[in-house]
């Protein structure tokens, strides 16, 4: 069995990620055979709960307030609302249901109070729940826990070096911060990144340095392929190659062997084959419906096809860990605490992202 390392270094992750391609295939294929069934893929479903108007400036993300992307923003969405989507996605599938939220932090009252009840709802319909809400407080990490929260996802996006040409409005440590919050519950961790930003292959090793020396690894790792989308800072970035993703996905295997690699965003400008070696190299989730929270995805129908004729299965919830408890609110252990964290704010500009920004004031003054 392949010994699971916590003290990776980026020139080791380096070396895996520019094998010779046959020679990495078959290494990560066969680490992956170890720790999983090759023929199963976890189906999740992506559910935006609160959609457009964040006050972030992440250069990749068409949510960003402050960006002119024609995203259509909603308030939040309510219990009976969520639960209606999570039956038709388990109708269709699905054995896990992530929610994200549009929001720089979470802030104790009615609305996490809302998507505590929406946690309850999921997981009593024998669902695997994940949340993305951005950085959180361990008490409310315990809340979420509480609830019955399967999973929370916060990634890293990238290395701690290029985080700073992506976004200027939180800092590296808060990403970290709220993953080790989570890591005082028994809730798990889902943390990955994207790649086409504009790094260098040092920087997708130093995102898998910052993942894979964390102690236990991740239980989920996405990895995602950047959408460019008009009106962003990131707008003008090329389409990542396919054999990238292969190679993300083979050397997060090698290297978190244990974790479930997810196959994420930017699957809809990857062909049936593409995503067939990606499968072989390791992935063993994929994100279905129609929208990854604002972004185009494959529709699940198309999916299912795709698994038929992979000879896939689809992963039943609670495989990896059993299925929480759900608290009821009333006889909650853990009470909000009106908390009000200092994040950082590390203050530096990105030109490109102040760039968007400006034509984004011009465009609604127009």
């Amino acid at each position: 069995m392949t010994e699971i390392r916590h003290n990776w270094t980026k020139e080791e992750i380096l070396e895996i990620y520019n094998k010779p391609l046959m020679e990495l295939l078959y290494e990560a294929a066969t680490v992956h055979r170890e720790h999983h069934d090759p023929n199963m893929v976890q189906v999740s479903t992506l559910l935006s709960i609160k959609t457009g108007g964040c006050p972030e400036d992440c250069g990749y993300c068409p949510q960003a307030a402050r960006y002119h992307t024609d995203i259509e923003g909603n308030d939040l969405m309510t219990v009976p609302h969520v639960k209606a989507q999570a039956l038709r996605a388990k109708a269709s599938g699905s054995s896990r249901v992530c929610m994200g939220a549009a929001w720089r932090n979470v802030k104790d009252g009615p609305e996490f109070d809302q998507v505590l009840e929406m946690v309850r709802t999921i997981n009593k319909l024998e669902m695997e729940v994940c949340c993305t809400l951005g950085m959180i407080t361990e008490n409310q990490a315990q809340r979420l826990a509480e609830a019955g929260l399967y999973a929370y996802n916060h990634n890293l996006d990238t290395s701690e070096e290029y985080y700073k040409e992506v976004i200027s409005t939180r800092g590296y440590e808060d990403r970290l911060q709220t993953i080790d919050n989570v890591r005082k519950t028994n809730v798990t961790v889902c943390s990955g990144g994207i790649i086409g930003m504009g790094e260098k292959l040092e920087d997708r090793a130093g995102m898998l340095v910052a993942l894979s020396t964390l102690s236990p690894q991740p239980e989920s790792v996405p990895i995602n392929a950047l959408v460019a989308v008009e009106g962003t800072p990131m707008e003008e970035e090329k389409p990542v190659e396919i054999w990238d993703m292969i190679r993300m996905v083979a050397t997060t295997r090698i290297i978190m062997p244990q974790t479930q690699v997810r196959l994420s965003a930017g699957r809809t400008q990857m062909s049936r084959e593409g995503q067939a070696m990606c499968f072989f190299a390791g992935a063993n989730s994929i994100f279905a419906g129609d929208k990854l929270l604002t972004t185009p995805n494959p529709d699940v129908n198309e999916d299912m096809e795709m698994f038929k004729m992979l000879g896939l299965n689809p992963q039943k919830p609670f495989v990896k860990k059993a299925q929480p408890d759900s608290v009821d609110a009333e006889k909650s252990k853990f009470k909000p605490l009106g908390e009000k964290p200092k994040w950082s704010r590390p203050g530096h500009t990105i030109e490109k992202n102040e760039s968007a920004k400006e034509l984004a004031k011009k465009a609604k003054t127009v």
